[in-house]
């Protein structure tokens, strides 16, 4: 029996394990977490009653094999939820699915609506061409816009930079209110600095050329483009995304897959050609860990400096030098918002629908703004009374945010609030927590574009297999973190050497939020 380490207890880490313990006589599972917690970045954090999604997880994907997988673990709701059914709001609902007012083990069927917020204004996300949006921006500012972006199709920029792609598909003016100022708080650099692969992933499909599309579509009643058909709803856990990980986690030991907790991988062990086992520190204690396949999800950078042999200088260089961006979540709970809901989507309190508002104001530091009642209902101890948010900051590790107090950070947090206008004052903030997540994003910058370098030499290791955002170091929604592990595994039992496959995933240049029209 072959021994497989993981290392990581994430999406794709615990993907992994489920699907190697279908041949548990064949493979002895280990996976080692670093932290007490299941999930990693998709965790839910509990706090006095209260539960946060760390970065916000939609559950759609375009890939069958995983919506497939998540709803065997996890069965889509039969019955209203508390706030649907308290308001009226008809949604899809599974035949003979569980009731989620009786029972804990269910996906809700959510509304996904996500906004931007910018001169105290609300625009859609992604931008349209209702009358809304031109009188939300102004007359000088629709001109403007409308002339730099002939201007952009009639001179066409080479895209050499995350600018360059913006620019192309939007006009400068537009690039300049809603992505210039954003994808700097973002990635703590200008876009002109960033490779254009990240935003060909991301925004596919959301263009001037393909609103205009639309808009001339929808007057003459042809069908919208598929690229800008969006999702319109999304399944999520009872109680946030860590609810479906710790119950796939849960299933994977149950089968006879090990898990240690609070486990710091410190070592790899081996030779150039091969990897012979995992160091780690539990309680202090340093224990080696033999393994014939070791499956990594932990940061690439942080994996190849663990090697405990020769690594040439160029690839520990590449490594050294890959950047991420770290992320920091303070929860407020607040009993009202000054948001007023103007749309016609029925909430609880009437507060605001979306799910995530995105902050592209350059005067405060706060990037997004999620609230969680909109998420789940039952993430929010009292739903009915108090609004429930998280305020999202991109930071570096050890940088002043970072290295802020909690108190030091909450003040800051509802300064930004209340100078938005979005509460009243900090008297209407009723708690706080924070969170800190290290190398939440992987970023594409400085040694990114040397990747292909780094990654032949990982794939030089016939049994070391990088799955996940982290272990790839690539921005992979949870779908495509999952699809890493189906495709290492499927490696790993057929004997298939060619890891093509494993790194393939999310390279694809399509929208992750569009729909698949038949």
């Amino acid at each position: 029996m072959k021994t497989v380490v993981i290392i990581g207890a994430g999406p794709a880490g615990i993907t992994a394990a489920n699907e190697l313990a279908k041949y548990k006589n064949e493979y002895k599972v280990v996976i080692l977490e670093e932290s007490n917690e299941i999930g990693g970045i998709s965790r839910t954090v509990k706090y006095n009653g209260n539960r946060m999604d760390i970065g916000g997880h939609r559950f759609f994907s375009k890939d069958e094999r995983v919506m497939q997988w998540w709803r065997n673990k996890m069965p889509v709701q039969g019955k209203p939820s508390f706030d649907d059914k308290l308001l009226g709001r008809e949604k899809e609902l599974a035949a003979g699915g569980p009731d989620p007012e009786t029972e804990d083990n269910v996906f809700l069927v959510r509304d996904r609506v996500s906004r931007i917020y910018f001169l105290n204004k609300f625009f859609d996300y992604p931008i349209s061409l209702k009358p809304q949006t031109f009188i939300n921006m102004g007359f000088n500012r629709t001109v403007k816009s409308g002339f730099t972006y002939l201007g952009a199709v009639l001179h066409k920029r080479e895209e050499n930079s995350l600018e360059d792609l913006y620019i192309n598909r939007f006009g400068r003016e537009l690039y300049s209110m809603f992505f210039e100022g954003y994808t700097e708080k973002l990635w703590g650099r200008h876009p002109s600095q960033i490779d254009p692969s990240w935003g060909k992933q991301r925004v596919k499909g959301i263009s001037i050329s393909e609103v205009l599309k639309n808009a001339l579509g929808s007057i003459s009643g042809k069908k919208k483009s598929n690229e800008t058909s969006l999702i319109e709803s999304f399944n999520y856990p009872k109680f946030g995304p860590g609810q479906l990980w710790e119950k796939a986690c849960a299933d994977a030991q149950e089968q006879g897959v090990e898990l240690i907790k609070n486990a710091e991988v410190v070592g790899i062990l081996g030779d150039d050609n091969n990897i012979t086992g995992v160091k780690y520190i539990k309680d202090g204690k340093e224990i080696c860990l033999d393994a014939d396949i070791v499956m990594s999800s932990m940061p690439v950078k942080d994996l190849v400096a663990s090697m405990e042999f020769e690594v040439p200088e160029n690839i520990s260089r590449i490594a050294e030098g890959l950047p991420y961006r770290d992320f920091v979540t303070v929860g407020l709970l607040v009993d009202k918002l000054n948001l007023k809901n103007e749309t016609d989507i029925k909430t609880l309190g009437n507060i605001v629908p979306d799910c995530w508002i995105y902050v592209q104001d350059t005067d405060v530091k706060l990037g997004r703004i999620q609230i969680f009642n909109n998420w789940s209902p039952y993430l929010v101890k009292d739903a009915m009374n108090t609004v429930w948010i998280g305020l999202e900051y991109f930071c570096a590790e050890n940088d002043d945010f970072w290295n802020m107090s909690d108190e030091q950070a909450t003040e800051l947090a509802i300064s930004e609030l209340v100078k938005m206008g979005v509460i009243g004052s900090s008297a209407d903030v009723l708690d706080s927590h924070r969170e800190r997540v290290k190398k939440a994003y992987p970023a594409y910058f400085d040694t990114y574009s040397e990747m292909p370098v780094l990654v032949d030499y990982l794939n030089g290791f016939d049994n070391l297999y990088c799955i996940g955002r982290n272990g790839q170091h690539r921005y992979n929604n949870m779908d495509h973190s999952m699809a890493t592990a189906f495709e290492a595994v499927n490696a790993i039992v057929t004997g298939n050497n060619d890891k093509s496959a494993i790194w393939n995933v999310n390279t694809e240049q399509e929208y992750h939020e569009e729909k698949n029209e038949k």
